[in-house]
């Protein structure tokens, strides 16, 4: 065998261990973007063009979050929340439609104080996507039910779905990055009961 054909030969070998390095690194990243957005990926790979766009669009969401300042609540702050969402729970029997607009206001709210931007809704689902992708999905129906209180088109039943979805980014937020504190009794509490009184309105 001559000394070119052995080269030809080195250099198809290393063509094929690089391409198959980088489709096992392609697949990892893959993999590890699916982990992280779980039902986002899917629904960012339907909206853009190609995989490529997609998980790109996703790669950049990271770098975005990566520049954040995200905290844990302190105690306090905890339990003032729980608190407030307790009273919200209590406040839907008699006003249901004020009750679900603040709480997309408390949400917010929290959202800000943990450190996410909070200036536009779908740069929140964005950045949000990225630790609570696998509940994201309540926020948005939740925020899509309050925007239709305010004009009073949503039913009481709508109401009450779009607090048992708030309570759902509610309690993760409230929590998430400090698991030595369980979640406070008040925010777990039943979904918001709708008495005889708040079904006929």
């Amino acid at each position: 065998m001559s000394i070119v054909t052995i080269l030809w030969v080195a250099v198809a070998v290393a063509v094929v261990l690089a391409l198959a390095v980088g489709y096992v690194l392609l697949r990892r990243r893959r993999q590890g973007l699916r982990r992280r957005f779980g039902p986002e990926y899917e629904r960012t790979l339907n909206e853009q063009d190609s995989r490529g766009e997609a998980e790109q669009e996703l790669r950049a969401r990271e770098k975005r979050f990566d520049t954040f300042d995200i905290t844990p609540l302190t105690p306090a702050s905890r339990q003032t929340y729980a608190q407030q969402w307790a009273k919200l729970q209590e406040r839907f029997v008699d006003a249901p439609g004020p009750a679900v607009t603040e709480a997309d206001e408390l949400v917010i709210t929290v959202m800000a104080e943990r450190g996410y931007p909070t200036e536009d809704f779908e740069q929140q689902l964005a950045d949000l996507s990225v630790v609570h992708g696998r509940t994201l999905h309540h926020y948005r129906q939740a925020h899509e039910i309050s925007r239709r209180a305010a004009p009073a088109e949503a039913s009481t039943e709508d109401l009450r779905q779009a607090m048992v979805h708030y309570r759902v980014l509610f309690e993760e937020l409230l929590d998430d990055g400090d698991e030595h504190h369980p979640q406070p009794a008040t925010a777990r509490e039943k979904e918001p009961a709708l008495t005889d009184d708040s079904q006929q309105r």
